[in-house]
């Protein structure tokens, strides 16, 4: 019989150094480090048979690595394609669970408010789309699209006609300009607003301070100490704020917020002094202005549009009050928490610096432009629906 003589291996300097590396790297696959050593020993001179022996692999192996890098180098060592398993499911099929994903199940006759990829799978099944998929195959699917409905976000729509007229009012008082004029050294811009039910829930054990390895622990088991509303005034330019604890909100505890930043300086002789609020039930429409400037003729009210809380500034204060004062709630009483409160605010107007605010008026109209297109697309949507 022929004698098979065995290819010889030339190696270059690049290539040499891809084969060590997947012949002694750590995190090489088994099936790659032991095809790079039977091409490093070939390179060597040795036989496949001496191969077989150093690294334990049968003589055939050897041979057939050995052979496809000759051919092919180091593309050579990857493995093959191959044909698998026939697809269980054909294309139809799943665009049809895709397109139900992306209806929502009320659409289709079925009592939940989302999809889940079980309920999906179940729904297939029901309408006759397979007659059997598995939970994890339809999120598969949904994955190659990102589909995920059984998440959900919520938005509103501008209500308010003259949303840009005010929100443009609001951004330039940021900017320190009021109706075109930039303002003065003595004229200041206030964000004020309240911050309701804020509880004292007097643990039932005493909270655990964090250790190695161990977060804070707070009992859940708690005794209901009452409530209280949290009022704030934020000096936008400065950052300093005033703030007082009230039994609940209203006309009156705003006023009340007011007297105690207006006595003050520089707000007491100062020109003029914008209150930006937004629509609550204590600083509405134009009675509350009046009152306001009756009580205070420096004093000018600057509503935000409605359902535009997040353009008065001092939500963001509140956030920082919420995460650092408010949460985890373990007050023994009321009286703790406005303590608290008021500490706080020392503490805060100590180091505080003006908060970064960068949506600017150019920033407002593209997004009422992309609110607009959005409106637009869901009207025809709707048609279109109403139609099918």
């Amino acid at each position: 019989m022929p004698v098979v003589l065995a290819r010889l291996i030339a190696l270059t300097a690049s290539e040499r150094e891809r084969l060590k590396k997947m012949a002694y790297g750590h995190k090489t696959e088994y099936r790659l480090r032991a095809r790079a050593q039977v091409i490093l020993h070939a390179a060597r001179g040795r036989s496949n048979a001496r191969i077989a022996r150093k690294t334990g692999l049968h003589l055939d192996t050897v041979r057939r690595w050995r052979g496809r890098f000759a051919e092919q180098r180091l593309a050579g060592l990857a493995d093959r394609e191959r044909s698998g398993r026939p697809p269980a499911f054909t294309a139809l099929q799943i665009a049809e669970v895709k397109a139900l994903a992306c209806r929502l199940p009320a659409e289709s006759g079925v009592p939940l408010s989302r999809w889940s990829c079980p309920e999906l799978a179940r729904e297939a099944v029901a309408r006759g789309i397979a007659t059997f998929v598995s939970a994890s195959t339809v999120r598969r699917w949904l994955d190659r699209d990102a589909l995920k409905p059984w998440q959900h976000r919520s938005w509103i729509f501008i209500t308010d006609p003259d949303f840009r007229t005010k929100a443009q009012r609001v951004l330039d008082l940021y900017a320190r300009t009021w109706q075109g004029v930039p303002l003065g050294a003595d004229e200041y811009v206030i964000s004020a607003d309240e911050k309701t039910s804020i509880q004292a829930r007097c643990r039932c054990h005493p909270t655990l301070a964090p250790g190695q390895a161990r977060a804070m622990r707070v009992n859940h088991t708690y005794e209901r100490g009452g409530a209280l509303a949290y009022l704030a005034a934020y000096d936008v330019h400065t950052a300093k704020v005033s703030g007082r604890t009230e039994p609940r909100t209203g006309i009156e505890p705003f006023m009340n917020l007011v007297d105690q930043v207006m006595t003050q300086q520089p707000y007491a002789s100062a020109r003029r002094v914008f209150w930006i609020v937004d629509n609550g039930s204590s600083h509405r429409g134009k009675k509350a202005a009046d009152r306001l400037t009756a009580a205070f003729p420096n004093a000018v009210m600057v509503h935000t549009p409605i359902h535009a809380s997040w353009l008065n500034q001092v939500e963001i204060y509140f956030s920082v009050v919420q995460r650092k004062v408010v949460s985890p709630n373990d007050f023994t009483d009321l009286t703790q928490v406005g303590n608290r409160l008021r500490a706080f605010e020392d503490r805060y107007n100590a180091t505080a610096q003006p908060f970064q605010w960068k949506f600017t008026t150019s920033d407002l109209d593209d997004l009422l432009a992309r609110l607009d297109r959005h409106t637009t697309d869901h009207q025809e949507e709707s048609s279109l629906r109403l139609a099918a």
